[in-house]
C-alpha cells in the first residue's frame, strides 16, 4: 500500500477550475512520500499524465519544486523525480507559552532556519509583541532577499483562555488584559504578513502530523505535556479541530486525582506540577526551561512527577479509546527525550494494569518532534493553509 492510500489522500479530478486543488494534492503527496516522478504521481493521484506534467511544470516555475537527477530504468526515457524546494515557502511561528515563548522561521521541508526563546514568570502582551517584532527583524536579517520574499505568514500557537490562569502562574491581576487583546490586530501594527491562530496543543499535534510519526499513522490520539497538558486528534489522516475547537482538549478529561476522588488531567499531568515540586525542595524552577534542557539533577521530584503523570495519562488514554478506536497513543512534551522515554514506558505499564474489558487498547508510543512541536506546528500553519491539503 502506498503513502497516499495509508493516509487517505483523495484522488485528483481533471476538470477545468480545480487546478488549485490538484496542485495542493501533488504538493501534499510529495511532502509525505518524498521526491517522485510524474508517472508515479499520476498513478497515486489518478490524474492524467498530461495534467500532472502541466502542474509540475507550473509548480517548478513558481519556485515550489526542484528537479532531481534523472533516474534511468530498464526501458524507456529516464524519469525525473520532483521534490519540494526548501526555499519555496517560508513561514514564521510563535509559540506563546505560560513560561516561555519561542519564535522560529521554518522552510518548506520543516527545517528550522532560526529560533529565539524568551523566558519569563508570566507573559504580558507588551513583552510578547515586542519579542515578536524584534525577533522577526533579527531572524529575517539572517535570510537571503529571496527567502524574505517567500515568507508566507505568521502562525501563532497559544493556550486557550490564557488569562484564566492568574493563580497558577502567580501573575498580577492585570494579566487578565489578555482577554481583550486582538492578537492579529496587534501584530498588524508592525508586520503586514497574514496571521494564523491555533491552540498550542493542536499546533503541537500538527507538527507531529506533518513532520513526525504522523506521516506513517492514520488515526491517533496525541498528548502534549507543557506547563499544562493538551493534545490533538488525527482521524483518517487529517487533524481534527472540532466545530468549537475542543477536539484534543485532553486537559479537561476526568481522571483519578492523586489527592483522592476525581480531578482533571490538567491537574495531574502538567509540567507546572513538577515546577512547583522543585520549588518546594529549593531547586531553581527556571532550570526546567534552560536550553539545552538537562533534568538529570531533578531526582526524586522528577520521578514522582513521572509516576503521577503516567497514572493519569493511562486513564485518559483508556477514556479516549472508548470513544474513538485509535490505532496509537502518542506522547510528547516540553522535556528532554530521556524523560519522554521514561514517561511513555511508565504510562504503558499503568495502562496495562487498568481494567480494559470491552476495549482493544493500542500501544503507547513516543512522538518524535519534541519540545519544539508547538512552535513548529505554529510555523507550519501559514504554509499548509495556502499550499497543501489539510
Amino acid at each position: 500500500m502506498d503513502g497516499s492510500e495509508r493516509r487517505g489522500l483523495r484522488g485528483g479530478v481533471n476538470q477545468i477550475g480545480v487546478r488549485q486543488h490538484n496542485e495542493r494534492l501533488i504538493m501534499t503527496l510529495i511532502s509525505r512520500a518524498g521526491a517522485l516522478p510524474g508517472t508515479e504521481i499520476a498513478k497515486r493521484t489518478q490524474l492524467s499524465a498530461q495534467t500532472v506534467s502541466n502542474i509540475l511544470r507550473k509548480l517548478e516555475n513558481d519556485g515550489f519544486l526542484l528537479r532531481g537527477e534523472p533516474q534511468r530504468g530498464r526501458v524507456g526515457k529516464p524519469s525525473i523525480p520532483m521534490a519540494l524546494d526548501p526555499n519555496g515557502a517560508l513561514s514564521v511561528g510563535l509559540k506563546l507559552g505560560r513560561r516561555t515563548s519561542d519564535l522560529s522561521i521554518l522552510n518548506l521541508t520543516g527545517e528550522v532556519l532560526g529560533q529565539k526563546i524568551k523566558t519569563y514568570k508570566y507573559p504580558m502582551p507588551n513583552d510578547i509583541f515586542g519579542f515578536l517584532r524584534d525577533g522577526l527583524a533579527e531572524l529575517s536579517a539572517d535570510l537571503t532577499e529571496y527567502q524574505r520574499g517567500r515568507i508566507a505568514g505568521i502562525g501563532i500557537a497559544a493556550p486557550s483562555e490564557i488569562w484564566s490562569w492568574i493563580d497558577v502562574l502567580g501573575a498580577p491581576l492585570d494579566f487578565a488584559i489578555w482577554r481583550d487583546i486582538d492578537i492579529a490586530k496587534e501584530v498588524a501594527n508592525f508586520s503586514d504578513l497574514p496571521v494564523f491562530m491555533e491552540n498550542d496543543g493542536t499546533a503541537a499535534c500538527r507538527a507531529e502530523h506533518v513532520f513526525g510519526r504522523g506521516r506513517e499513522l492514520t488515526d491517533y490520539a496525541y498528548f502534549y505535556l507543557g506547563s499544562f497538558v493538551g493534545g490533538g486528534i488525527v482521524l483518517n489522516g487529517s487533524l481534527v479541530g472540532g466545530i468549537q475547537g475542543n477536539a484534543g482538549a485532553f486537559g479537561s478529561l476526568r481522571v483519578p486525582s492523586s489527592k483522592g476522588g476525581m480531578g482533571q488531567l490538567i491537574d495531574e499531568a502538567s509540567l507546572y506540577l513538577l515546577e512547583n515540586a522543585l520549588g518546594e525542595v529549593g531547586v531553581d524552577r527556571e532550570a526546567m526551561w534552560h536550553q539545552p534542557q538537562d533534568w538529570s539533577q531533578f531526582g526524586d521530584s522528577l520521578n514522582s512527577w513521572i509516576a503521577r503523570a503516567a497514572k493519569a495519562l493511562a486513564h485518559a488514554a483508556r477514556s479516549v479509546c472508548a470513544v474513538i478506536d485509535f490505532s496509537t497513543i502518542l506522547i510528547d512534551g516540553a522535556f528532554p527525550a530521556a524523560v519522554r522515554a521514561q514517561l511513555v514506558a511508565q504510562t504503558q505499564i499503568e495502562l496495562d494494569r487498568l481494567d480494559k474489558r470491552g476495549l482493544q487498547i493500542p500501544a503507547v508510543e513516543a512522538a518524535t518532534v519534541g519540545g519544539n512541536a508547538r512552535v513548529i506546528g505554529a510555523a507550519s500553519i501559514p504554509v499548509l493553509s495556502q499550499f497543501f491539503l489539510e
